[in-house]
């Protein structure tokens, strides 16, 4: 385990998602115990930004993002966009997401999925919060939007974060260049992903975060189980031996990258 001297930030969980007789409550204090003291809570639909707006405010060291995920674009409306301004001002919300582009499922219309990305980014234009970017087989569209969004940024920005990070290389490497966070979840421990494996190797580590994506994609070794927040140092202690440096130094450059692009404070 790690050294609690040097804590983790599970970047991206979803603590509204169900996980079986485990409320939000102890799913975070269990992850406090494990040494990951704060937690990225990201909303996906306006009824999960509203549950993710009140889990941050009842639970210490827990923030929120507030967004309509690609899957769930073709139910979105006008007056959400309202919605989730509201919920962008609150002082926990840190970024606006989970946002982006799913050509793999495509469980709404791939017009409608690019529509509301524009509506979203021109929202974290607006308020000023960094983006949860989620991308799948959609690269050219998807890069297409993210060189609009970052060409009317300024230049102090963060951009804000490809979360999940699956590949392919150039994908992660075009995000680099244009200021993206790349984080990297679970997936770094499975036997086939040896892509993965070698751009959290090769990618700068001011650059890098570490995420669960719980309740999903647990790792190893708990695939195949539900996933929690307080795995997420199995993700940190692999980054780590990947490049070779100590679980401390992952730990340290990670929460650091987290608290620099959401603008989290020190607990």
């Amino acid at each position: 385990m790690l050294e609690h001297e040097v804590r983790l930030i599970d970047s991206h969980c979803h603590l509204d998602h169900d996980y079986g007789d485990k409320s939000a409550a102890v799913l975070a204090r269990e992850a406090a115990e494990a040494g990951v003291e704060q937690l990225v809570t990201v909303g996906t639909s306006p009824d999960s930004v509203r549950r993710a707006l009140t889990l941050s405010d009842n639970l210490p060291g827990v923030y929120f993002t507030a967004g309509v995920h690609p899957h769930a674009a073709g139910e979105m409306e006008d007056r959400h966009l309202g919605e989730l301004m509201i919920a962008a001002a609150h002082p926990r919300c840190v970024a606006v997401g989970e946002i982006g582009l799913d050509y793999h499922y495509d469980y709404s219309p791939r017009s409608i999925q690019r529509e509301r990305l524009a509506d979203q980014l021109k929202l974290a234009l607006a308020v000023g919060l960094p983006v949860v970017i989620h991308g799948r087989e959609a690269e050219d569209d998807l890069m297409a939007a993210l060189n609009w969004y970052t060409t009317l940024l300024p230049p102090t920005r963060s951009p804000g974060v490809l979360h999940c990070f699956s590949g392919p290389r150039q994908l992660g490497a075009a995000c680099l260049k244009l200021g993206f966070y790349i984080s990297f979840s679970g997936m770094l421990t499975y036997k086939w992903a040896d892509e993965i494996r070698a751009c959290a190797r090769d990618f700068p580590l001011n650059r890098l975060l570490v995420e669960t994506d719980a309740p999903y994609l647990a790792p190893a070794p708990h695939r195949g189980k539900r996933c929690e927040p307080r795995m997420v140092r199995h993700t940190a202690q692999r980054l780590a031996e990947l490049r070779g440096i100590s679980e401390q130094e992952v730990a340290r450059a990670t929460t650091e990258n987290a608290r620099r692009l959401f603008s989290m404070e020190r607990p």
